[in-house]
């Protein structure tokens, strides 16, 4: 007789889906209201299923086994599917639309993740997305423009509402050359130092990062100079790669030509981290605006959790 097909509990793997989204099973509990023994239970009946592991122990949190990577990707399809059937089935469609505003870092790497899910639970809502600076969404959230929009807090802002992760500040430079790096029995080169005045690539005032390097290296008293200023990421992304000068930005989404640049060996001053906020508009409490406000926090904890130290 043929074993009977194992059916995975839909329950058991939106916890586990949780658990890695937010970096931590005691979060999970917190969120989705069970106790931290519960979820322990869950995640080995869910070991059991499958008959393999899916968590392993690093330092002190937990990290995916390659069982649990595979699984995951599955998981999350399963649960969208279910999400899919039941939002069709017991409640009426959404429809209407989301006006979205983000900086520039997370258009590669968190927007089409959350678009493509967003689209398949609610094809009748249309999103549309303004990238900008993060002045700029400010001033449009002031005017009541955007339903929602991430922006970045400065450290010690009040308030942890719409906290999505704390990233680090890193001073940004080229990727040393693959001829410059020494064999394994040496010890690998000290970089060049860094010319004085130090040549800056950044964006045009008013910045947050523009303002967080010049503070920084003016506290430092180390001179600089503005050598490079471009309204685009993109841009100065090509212009340190080109090494006309370094810039300050979180590590997230850092092309694979930059490196952040140790201040220990730059002789460059340490830099604080910045909050990722995800604020609402005045149409925050609309069915589809809050279901694409929650989809897209999930999705940013779940893609920076690398490199935030989370709240």
């Amino acid at each position: 007789m043929a074993a009977l097909p194992v059916n995975l509990d839909m329950d058991v793997l939106r916890t586990f889906v949780t658990g890695i989204d937010l970096g931590s099973f005691a979060k999970a509990a917190t969120r989705l209201g069970r106790s931290p023994s519960a979820i322990s239970l869950q995640m080995r009946k869910l070991e059991d299923q499958v008959g393999q592991p899916l968590l392993r122990r690093h330092g002190r949190g937990l990290a995916l086994t390659e069982p649990g990577e595979m699984l995951l990707g599955y998981a999350r399809r399963l649960l969208d599917l279910n999400d899919a059937a039941v939002s069709a089935v017991a409640a009426p469609a959404l429809s209407g639309w989301v006006r979205l505003g983000l900086p520039q870092d997370f258009t590669e790497t968190g927007l089409p993740t959350v678009l493509a899910r967003f689209a398949r639970l609610h094809p009748g809502v249309r999103v549309e997305a303004h990238v900008e600076r993060d002045a700029v969404l400010r001033g449009e959230l002031e005017a009541g423009r955007p339903d929602l929009a991430l922006v970045w807090d400065t450290p010690g802002a009040a308030g942890e509402e719409g906290s999505v992760a704390h990233l680090p500040l890193v001073w940004i430079g080229p990727r040393a050359e693959a001829g410059l790096v020494a064999p394994n029995s040496l010890p690998p080169p000290l970089p060049p130092p860094l010319p004085r005045p130090l040549p800056l690539a950044l964006f045009g005032p008013p910045c947050l990062f523009r303002r967080a390097a010049t503070d920084a290296l003016d506290a430092a008293g180390i001179p600089w100079r503005v050598a490079f200023s471009s309204p685009g990421l993109a841009g100065l992304w090509a212009a340190v790669a080109a090494g006309l000068g370094v810039t300050l930005r979180t590590p997230h989404g850092l092309p694979p030509t930059l490196r952040p640049l140790d201040p220990d060996d730059s002789d460059l001053p340490p830099l604080p981290s910045l909050r990722l906020r995800l604020v609402r508009g005045a149409r925050g409490a609309d069915p589809a605006v809050a279901h694409f406000a929650e989809l897209l926090g999930e999705t940013l904890a779940e893609t920076t959790r690398r490199t935030a130290l989370l709240p």
